[in-house]
């Protein structure tokens, strides 16, 4: 009987290391564009919205998205103490099922990767264009709890700021400000302050998520 259990336990533990390293599995939806919206920049003044964990948060961008989730990665280091979750997103073709499921979609040393095999179901360019790898800061506890809990396939909306992140002696977070760049610096640093999860096939969202206040700065990641 011992031997069953220890066995069971063994099982259990490679099935863990297994989902921390591949990642969950995705929710599917049938063929079809699932979020057509195009992520929404604006213009702010550029001031300090937070100073978390040592690091001065400066806004650079009023920023809203709404895509679909399409990986999660959980980070231990490399600045996890401001960023413990990267979060790649996709809309337009990059949220239709066809295309995803020609391609395999990765997370790694804080940059998100696509590949296929045989044909591209969509050319590269379009790719850039309608998919990013989205460094996390929550405005709270309760908006981290949720950043946590992200799978793929979801629908998120989130709004916030566009920031730049320093700390002395830490590791400085600079955010892309456009959508059609790729490769090292392509990244978004989004200060979340409004937070919306729906399955595939809810119904759309009303303009703006439901704010969650955020509090008086505090020291974060």
């Amino acid at each position: 009987m011992r031997y069953f259990i220890a066995a069971c336990v063994a099982v259990l533990i490679i099935w863990s290391l297994a989902s921390l390293i591949i990642g969950p599995a995705p929710l599917l939806t049938p063929p079809g564009v699932i979020v057509a919206d195009e992520p929404i920049q604006g213009t702010c003044p550029k001031e300090v919205i937070a100073t978390i964990k040592g690091y001065t948060v400066t806004k650079m961008a009023t920023y809203t998205i709404r895509a679909r989730v399409l990986h999660v990665k959980h980070y231990w280091a490399d600045g996890n103490e401001l960023v413990p979750f990267d979060v790649a997103l996709g809309w337009g073709r990059m949220s239709d099922q066809w295309v995803l499921d020609r391609i395999n979609i990765s997370q790694g040393n804080r940059f998100y990767f696509y590949e296929s095999e045989g044909g591209k179901p969509i050319p590269d360019r379009e790719v850039d264009r309608h998919s990013s790898n989205n460094h996390l800061i929550a405005a709270n506890s309760a908006i981290a709890r949720v950043i946590a809990g992200l799978y793929p396939g979801e629908i998120v909306t989130m709004q916030g700021f566009l920031v730049n992140a320093a700390k002395k002696d830490g590791i400085d977070w600079t955010s892309s400000l456009t959508r059609n760049d790729s490769g090292s610096g392509a990244c978004e640093v989004i200060y979340v302050q409004g937070i919306q999860v729906d399955k595939p096939g809810a119904p759309l969202p009303s303009p703006a998520p439901t704010q969650t206040p955020a509090p008086a700065p505090v020291a974060s990641s």
